[in-house]
């Protein structure tokens, strides 16, 4: 009889490398002399040489404006490179008296409020200029000159009831589509995930577009344009992530995802809607209100797509509408008190980033059928169609 021996050779897990006193002194080392350089910058400040006496680059932006009965109140912030000086106030052409809280030279990406005691007019077009010491001026304009509305429970009550109506209602009937949808068959069913597809890629372009516009009117100092790219980068990122952590999200999760976009989405659109009641500039009357609730309608059927296969619970139906309706309502309320359109362009550009990252790859396998094609091409060329509703 034969021994048959075996050797088992154990491999040692490899030891993780220490950082050694050297390599942490070259780390070191370029931080430090960074830091010497920036102290001789300020210090010594040699580009005093290349002084030609020319004023500092200045720049303003308007904010906000806010009427009243003791005049007009006006948000600027600065965004020069140095401190600036407001030195006048024209209003209508004419040289006004104002106060500046607070008061003194405006630092780079600092904000003052402007108070003039003027009798602005209601209904009326008004014109404000305003002269640093240097001479530079900026112009702003009120188009139409209404009363800004004030924090109470009947304004907070009205803008919340319009909320309702354009970001609530609309969802929760589309979801009321739920039952009927389960039973349309496989080509329905591939119908209706493309038709998704194409209502996200709607509301991504239109959310970028609506984004960069908002951008261009915020501060030079927050960069606009950058600003959106990398928010709506990395909202699609992080979704992606969280997303694939238990792999390709499907049902439920899919869904939760979806009203999660469109409720940032809706966040900047009740951000832009509540800043247009406070400065006048547009009456939501009764046409453009259902406008809004007709194209917000297929937000809903778009979140009770990816659930057709299997049936969640009830509760799931009342916590989706909000999460994807109720920011309409909170973003009506911070723009009509509150508003810059650095942070509506921030909310859609995120809330494009989630759209951008739902719709990817989603009725894929069966690309070429014409039941996907045309729901393709139904979904962008309805909310194409419903969003000249919403236009002005």
């Amino acid at each position: 009889m034969n021994d048959v021996s075996s050797t088992q050779t154990i491999t040692a897990a490899p030891s993780v490398p220490q950082p050694s006193r050297v390599a942490l002194a070259w780390l070191i080392l370029p931080l430090a002399v960074l830091a010497l350089a920036i102290t001789w910058l300020v210090t010594a400040n040699p580009l005093r040489t290349f002084d030609n006496g020319a004023p500092p680059v200045e720049n303003l932006t308007f904010e906000r404006t806010v009427l009243s009965s003791d005049g007009i109140e006006i948000l600027v912030r600065a965004g020069g490179s140095e401190p600036m000086t407001i030195a006048q106030v024209l209003v209508d052409d004419a040289y006004w008296q104002f106060a500046q809280e607070p008061s003194g030279p405006l630092a780079r990406g600092a904000t003052a409020w402007i108070r003039l005691p003027y009798p602005w007019v209601l209904g009326e077009a008004h014109a404000f200029k305003i002269i640093t010491n240097t001479g530079a001026t900026f112009e702003h304009e009120i188009a139409v000159a209404v009363p800004t509305p004030v924090s109470s429970v009947s304004m907070l009550s009205a803008q919340a009831l319009l909320g309702v109506i354009v970001g609530i209602v609309p969802v929760a009937i589309g979801l009321m589509f739920y039952p009927a949808l389960r039973g349309v068959g496989r080509n329905g069913m591939n119908f209706l995930l493309a038709m998704t597809v194409g209502l996200l890629a709607f509301l991504m372009i239109d959310a970028a577009g609506e984004a960069f516009d908002l951008a261009g009117e915020s501060a030079a100092i927050f960069q606009g344009q950058a600003m959106v790219a990398l928010a709506a980068a990395a909202s699609f990122l992080l979704l992606i992530a969280a997303g694939r952590r238990g792999g390709t999200p499907a049902g439920l999760t899919l869904a939760t995802f979806i009203a999660l976009g469109i409720g940032l989405h809706n966040l900047g659109e009740g951000l832009a809607i509540g800043a247009a009641f406070a400065a006048g500039a547009a009456g939501l009357g009764t046409f453009l209100v259902l406008g809004f609730t007709i194209h917000n309608i297929t937000e809903g059927i778009d979140i009770a797509a990816p659930m057709l296969k299997k049936r969640p619970p009830l509760w799931t139906f009342p916590a989706l509408t909000l999460l994807a309706g109720g920011p309409a309502v909170l973003g009506l309320w911070i723009g009509s008190l509150a508003y810059a359109p650095q942070w509506s362009a921030l909310a859609l550009a995120i809330g494009a980033g989630a759209y951008l990252a739902r719709s990817d790859g989603r009725g894929a396998a069966a690309l070429l059928s014409w039941p996907v094609m045309a729901g393709l091409a139904f979904g962008v060329t309805f909310m194409y169609g419903t969003a000249m509703l919403v236009k002005v």
